[in-house]
This record gives C-alpha cells, sequence and structure tokens, in this order.
C-alpha cells in the first residue's frame, strides 16, 4: 500500500474519531509539500470545515495529532493556515525501497489488451514535401504521449493519417510533369553522390517550384491588369470607380497571398473555397462596378479585364492543378499513374526518417482511403437535414448557433476538402477499434478544425465523438524566424538529425572519453547523443508552448538537457561495472538497515514520486513533466555522487545501499527517457 493510500484511509478514520462524522474519499486532497515548507506531502483540510465546524488551522491541528499517534509512518507534522504538511518516517522510506529493488520496470504498468484501446494520432504528414522540424516536434510528442498512456496502464494503438490528396499533392505533381524532365529520385543520388533516399526530398523541390512558377505567373498577370486599370483608375469621379480605387491595391494584396481555402477577407465576407486564384475576387468585384457605372469607355476597359483575367487563369499553374485534382477524383489513369509514382517516392523517404528518429505506427491510414466515406457521412447527413446544399451544389454545416461559423464539406464540384476526409478517417477507426478515446496531435493552428470536426460528428448522431481530443501543440520556431515549406525555409528532419549527431560527435572527439571503444559502437553512442539532445530539447517544453530550437542548446553536458541525463546515467552504470571488477559483492535486499543522510532520503523520495509523475503526464498529455522530473533527479543525484562516497565507502552496509539506491535510480531514468523515446547509452 503506497503512502497516499495510507494517507487516505487515515485521515477518513482521523474525522470518523474526531468530529464523529463520515467524510467522502474524493474530498481527500494529497499533494506534495511545497519546496518552501517542510514536510513531504500536504492534506488540504479546507473541505472538512463544514464537518469540523472550527477553523482550518484546528482542523488541521486535530487530524495531524490523530495520525501522528496513530500511523506509524508518519513522523511529525506542521500547520500553515488550511495546509496540513506531513513529515513521513525514515522506516517507511527504507522500506519502499526495499519492496521495490526486486520489482523489474517500477512504475510502468502493464496495459490490458482486451480493453478499449486510446488512439493517438501523429506524424500526418502531406506527400507533397519530406518531413521537417515542425515535423519531429510532431512525431516525438505523439510518439511519447503514446509510451506514456501506455505506462500508465492504458491500452493504446499508434496511427499514422498520411495526407496523399488534394490540391498541394497535386501541385507538385504539375510541377514535376511540367518541370521536372523526368528526373527521378535515382538520377538525383547519382548526382548529388548521396546514398539516402531523396525521394520525399525530390517531391518537395518540386512543390517549391510550383509555389515559385505560379507567383511569376500572378505577377506577370497583376502587370496586365495594372496596365488596364491605370487608364481609368485616375481622377475618377464616378463613386463606383472610385470605391474600386481605393480598394484596388487591397485586392492585388490579396492575389499575393497565400493560396488557403479557409482565409478570410473580412469577418463578414467568406471567399468561396473553389475558387482558382485571388483573380476571380477582382473580377467579381469589377462586374459589381460595371453595373453601376454608365461611361461607355470605362465600361470597355473594365470588361477587358475580365476578359484577360478569364482567358490567362486557364493557363495558370494553380488552374491547371485544380484541373489534375479533379482528373484524380474521377480516376484518371494517368494522372492516377503520375500520383503513385511520386507518392511512391515519398513513402520511402518517410520511413527512412521515421527508423532515424525511432517512431513507430501499429497502423496507417490514407486520405484517399477515407475520403469517400466522409463523402458518404456528408450524404447521409444531407439527408437527415444536417447539412444543407446550396444553389452551386456545395454543401455546407451552419454552426453559428454554437458559437462557431458555417463550415464547406463539399465543394461545388463536388471534390471533398480536410474536413470531409477527416470525417471518414474518425469513423473508420471507431468502426475498426470502438476507441474510448481519439487523441490528435496537431498543432495548434488547427484548434478550430478539431472543434467543427466533433461537433459535426456528434450532429450526425456519432455520440462517440466526445471522445475525440485535440492534443494542441505550439509551433517550432528558429532563432531566425518561422518555416515555410512553400518557399523552402524549413530545417529539413534528416538533415537536423545528421547534424545532431555529428555535433554529438565533434564534443565526444573533443573530450575525449571514448578513444578506446570499438568504432561502430562509438558511432552508436554518437546517434543516442545526438538524438537524445534534440528530442529532450523538443519534449522538457511544455507541448502548449511555442518553443524555439537552437541545435547549439540542445547538447550540453551540464543543465537541463538530454546530453547532461544521459552523462549521468552512463556515470552510474559506470559505479556499477566497477564495482563488480573489484569484486564487490551487492547484496540484493538492504538487510541491515544504514543511517539513511538526508541526500538518501531524497532520492528515495524522488523514485517514489516516479508512478505519480507518469499518471500526471499521461493525464495532461504532458511528456515535459516526466523529461523535467529526470533532470531534477540528476540534479539530485549528482550532488549525492559528489558529497558522498559509494565504491569508497568502508562501511559495506552503507556502500551495498548506496550501490542498490544508485542502481535503481539508473533504472528509473532509463524507463523515463524510453517514456521519451530517449536511449541511454550504458558509457560515454
Amino acid at each position: 500500500m503506497n503512502i497516499e493510500t495510507i494517507l487516505t484511509e487515515a485521515v477518513i478514520k482521523a474525522v470518523k474519531n474526531i468530529y464523529n462524522q463520515d467524510i467522502a474519499t474524493h474530498l481527500i486532497q494529497i499533494q506534495k509539500t511545497r519546496k518552501e515548507f517542510s514536510g513531504d506531502l500536504t492534506i488540504v483540510v479546507f473541505p472538512f470545515l463544514k464537518t469540523s465546524k472550527k477553523s482550518p488551522e484546528q482542523t488541521a491541528n486535530d487530524i495531524g495529532l490523530f495520525l501522528k499517534e496513530f500511523v506509524k509512518e508518519i513522523s511529525g507534522f506542521n500547520v500553515v493556515k488550511g495546509f496540513l504538511n506531513i513529515e513521513i518516517s525514515e522506516i517507511y522510506w527504507m522500506d519502499f525501497l526495499n519492496s521495490i529493488l526486486s520489482t523489474p520496470n517500477f512504475g510502468i504498468s502493464t496495459p490490458d489488451p482486451s480493453a478499449k484501446p486510446v488512439l493517438v494520432e501523429y506524424s500526418s504528414p502531406n506527400t507533397n514535401k519530406p518531413l521537417h522540424l515542425g515535423h519531429v516536434r510532431n512525431n516525438l510528442l505523439g510518439y511519447s504521449i503514446s509510451k506514456i498512456i501506455e505506462a500508465n496502464g492504458q491500452y493504446v494503438r499508434k496511427v499514422n493519417l498520411v495526407n496523399d490528396r488534394g490540391i498541394h499533392i497535386c501541385k507538385s505533381m504539375f510541377a514535376w510533369s511540367t518541370w521536372g524532365h523526368g528526373e527521378t529520385p535515382e538520377t538525383l543520388l547519382e548526382k548529388i553522390k548521396n546514398k539516402k533516399n531523396q525521394g520525399d526530398h525530390l517531391v518537395g523541390k518540386y512543390y517549391v517550384i510550383f509555389d515559385v512558377e505560379n507567383q511569376k505567373f500572378n505577377n506577370d498577370l497583376i502587370d496586365k491588369i495594372s496596365v488596364e486599370l491605370k487608364k481609368i483608375l485616375i481622377n475618377i469621379s464616378e463613386k463606383p470607380l472610385f470605391d474600386l480605387q481605393s480598394q484596388y491595391p487591397f485586392w492585388l494584396a490579396l492575389i499575393k497571398a497565400e493560396d488557403n481555402e479557409d482565409y478570410n477577407i473580412n469577418k463578414e465576407e467568406k471567399v468561396k473555397e473553389n475558387s482558382n486564384t485571388w483573380f476571380e475576387i477582382l473580377k467579381e468585384k469589377i462586374k459589381d462596378v460595371i453595373e453601376q457605372i454608365k461611361n461607355p469607355e470605362h465600361i470597355f476597359i473594365l470588361k477587358n479585364v475580365i476578359q484577360i483575367i478569364e482567358s490567362e487563369l486557364k493557363n495558370s499553374p494553380l488552374y491547371l492543378a485544380n484541373k489534375m485534382l479533379r482528373k484524380w477524383e474521377t480516376h484518371d489513369p494517368e494522372t492516377i499513374k503520375l500520383w503513385k509514382m511520386m507518392n511512391s517516392w515519398v513513402y520511402a523517404g518517410f520511413e527512412e526518417t521515421y527508423k532515424k528518429l525511432g517512431v513507430s505506427f501499429d497502423r496507417t491510414y490514407y486520405e484517399s482511403e477515407t475520403y469517400l466515406l466522409g463523402k458518404t457521412i456528408v450524404q447521409e447527413g444531407l439527408q437527415k437535414g444536417v447539412f444543407t446544399k446550396e444553389k452551386d451544389g456545395s454543401v455546407w454545416i451552419d454552426l453559428t448557433n454554437d458559437g462557431l461559423d458555417k463550415k464547406l464539406l463539399l465543394r461545388s464540384d463536388g471534390t471533398s476538402v480536410y474536413m470531409t476526409q477527416d470525417l471518414g478517417t474518425a469513423h473508420q477507426r471507431y468502426m475498426e477499434y470502438a476507441a474510448d478515446k481519439m487523441i490528435y496531435v496537431v498543432g495548434n493552428e488547427q484548434d478550430y478544425h478539431f472543434k467543427v470536426l466533433s461537433l459535426i460528428l456528434q450532429k450526425s448522431g456519432y455520440e462517440w465523438a466526445k471522445g475525440l481530443i485535440h492534443l494542441s501543440y505550439g509551433m517550432v520556431e528558429l532563432p531566425e524566424g518561422k518555416m515555410k515549406s512553400r518557399e523552402g525555409t524549413v530545417v529539413d528532419a534528416d538533415d537536423l538529425i545528421e547534424e545532431m549527431i555529428q555535433t554529438a560527435r565533434d564534443m565526444s572527439a573533443e573530450l575525449g572519453k571514448l578513444e578506446n571503444i570499438p568504432e561502430e559502437e562509438k558511432e552508436n553512442i554518437f546517434r543516442m547523443i545526438g538524438l537524445g539532445a534534440l528530442k529532450y530539447f523538443i519534449l522538457k517544453v511544455d507541448p502548449k508552448k511555442n518553443m524555439l530550437f537552437d541545435p547549439k542548446e540542445s547538447i550540453d553536458f551540464n543543465g537541463n538537457t538530454g546530453s547532461f541525463i544521459q552523462y549521468t546515467y552512463a556515470r552510474i552504470r559506470s559505479v556499477i561495472r566497477k564495482a563488480k571488477d573489484l569484486n564487490i559483492e551487492i547484496d540484493p535486499k538492504i538487510n541491515c538497515i544504514p543511517k539513511l543522510n538526508k541526500k538518501e532520503i531524497e532520492l528515495i523520495k524522488y523514485i517514489h514520486e516516479f508512478p505519480i509523475v507518469i499518471k500526471e503526464a499521461a493525464e495532461s498529455y504532458s511528456p515535459a513533466l516526466l523529461a523535467n522530473y529526470s533532470y531534477e533527479l540528476v540534479k539530485e543525484y549528482n550532488q549525492f555522487y559528489h558529497d558522498f562516497s559509494i565504491l569508497k565507502e568502508e562501511n559495506p552496509t552503507n556502500r551495498n545501499f548506496r550501490l542498490l539506491l544508485s542502481d535503481k535510480i539508473s533504472e528509473v531514468l532509463r524507463n523515463a527517457m524510453n517514456l521519451l523515446g530517449i536511449e541511454m547509452p550504458e558509457r560515454m
């Protein structure tokens, strides 16, 4: 029985004996005592005041005296206002440590595979670019959260959703077919003399090329439109033209904006998602002006602008990419063949990156397979009256009464949007797993999307949608600012991993502590240190917060870094190895109780706290709790290591105890870091 359970039962007895009243278990709040106060655990007594009819201080003192007298595990107490701070006896800590010495993987619960699973979706890449630093945070968070929830005793299935369809995919496809000249991953490998798979990088290259070429087209068209409009937007007197002139720079600025299906011009006017480009918006605005003016010359010029837009847009990269999307959705054989070929290049690249990161999945879904199910759900919703069809054929749901917005589900041409396939994916997963929870590890820019997704499913009659959880995390930024995929200004995941490993290699060479280790083992250690630094630096930050990533800060053998924790672990393992080399026999049980010093007691308390931290990390979906717990533990251990001898301790009882304590701490560290996906080297 752990100390929290002992205290809970004892408080119930105390209230019954002192005040002759029963008290509900849920009213008993036990928490770790704050560092500025004396004690180990704190009981909040405010919920007991209705029963005691006394002040918080008197109530706390009454209960404290009872516990001190009747609970042998308690050595003392103090009262701070309505808080009863309990001091746990040294005997309890020693008994606790003795009880777990032979328990492998202390703190890690074994899940029941027959229970309803928790699904954790992470990664969710697009097949139009390689994985970058933003994906790294996503993958590390998702994988770690999966392991933490599982360690808390819940059955977990890790799933990935590959965004392998849509306009962004067609952009890369169109660019490659137009400007690629048959370039393949094999020809690229030969060109750069690199053995790494480059398929995802190759496709990403053409995604950037598309944006460059599309922007060139836009700029050329803007120039043509400007030549015409400048003929009339000077010293005009007609109000409609005056309004157009005042808005003219605004419209041209919009044309250059990033195309985004959910972009709003303003709070009132929703951009039609089936518009090919922002030129369509300008065209509609000009049509409105034509209806309001009388000057034939001006009307002629404006109609000419419309004609320019309509004729030119048919040759725009974005128009042609949308045309390719429509061909894909009608299963055009050549388009499907190109799509499969380029996606296969990307998947091979993804697999290499996942392997390097050490993440994996139990099931992978593809949007190309789930969007049709989403369309079915939309059609069923239309029949039930949940959704409405507009005159242009597009399908929407009105969520304004729920404090949200109107949401498009099918475009007027019948093509689906992101929400459509997410509806289908969620439904398919529930049919396969009947999961209690579906956790989506997705950046905070999608907060609104997941509120809408859950609500649409609930309105469609799916009660299980209440179990959809968006693990919203902050963005990763660099010292020089935000990353942009379409501009090619992202930090490539593969390059980052190689950079981290090389940094570990360079730093280890400076320290010179691995000189006598075989080369293959050294390279494995460099890999563990480099990846450990990367993973820890990202996971130690609360997921909800934005973070600034600086590779130079992440690898340091001092401070709150993965390398520091790995180094401490390797130090402990070195002590255990040396004990064996010196033929020091380690008794697996503490038979003779040593006199504990303050540091040793503190270390036992940290071990005791490990299962609690796992539980809190699982409930809050925050690997940062485990990361920072590990850092505090190694800080405490290093102070102990500095102040007290282990192998040179002359008293055999004390030496045996310290070896056992150190060994258990190394196990806790290994398990804690494993839940973060971080490997621990036995030597550094």
